[in-house]
């Protein structure tokens, strides 16, 4: 999978989720939820989706947070962050940005 490049900051995607859970008070964004949401925000960017994205965990909703995952695609394994952008409520939004090769 080739991506398209932005400036420096690579691929750069807006993610919204709207599942939140709360586990001891924290409200956080499920794993799952991260990775399906950031595949498919990055296919309407490049094109294709990735055959897979692993995150560490779930993600906390709290603007500012950010989280380091792994995009697998065509054999190839890229970084990227995602970063909570705001939240309002049960809506969590976040960028997703792919590292520079």
């Amino acid at each position: 999978m080739k991506f398209r490049r932005t400036g420096r900051a690579g691929v750069v995607a807006g993610v919204m989720l709207l599942a939140l859970s709360a586990c001891g008070g924290t409200k956080s964004v499920a794993q799952a939820d991260v990775e399906k949401q950031a595949g498919e925000e990055l296919a309407k960017v490049v094109g294709q989706k990735p055959d897979k994205i692993e995150c560490p965990g779930d993600l906390k909703a709290e603007v500012g947070t950010e989280m380091r995952c792994e995009l697998f695609a065509g054999g190839e394994s890229i970084g990227l962050t995602v970063t909570v952008t705001s939240v309002d409520g049960s809506d969590v939004k976040f960028d997703v940005n792919v590292d520079q090769q």
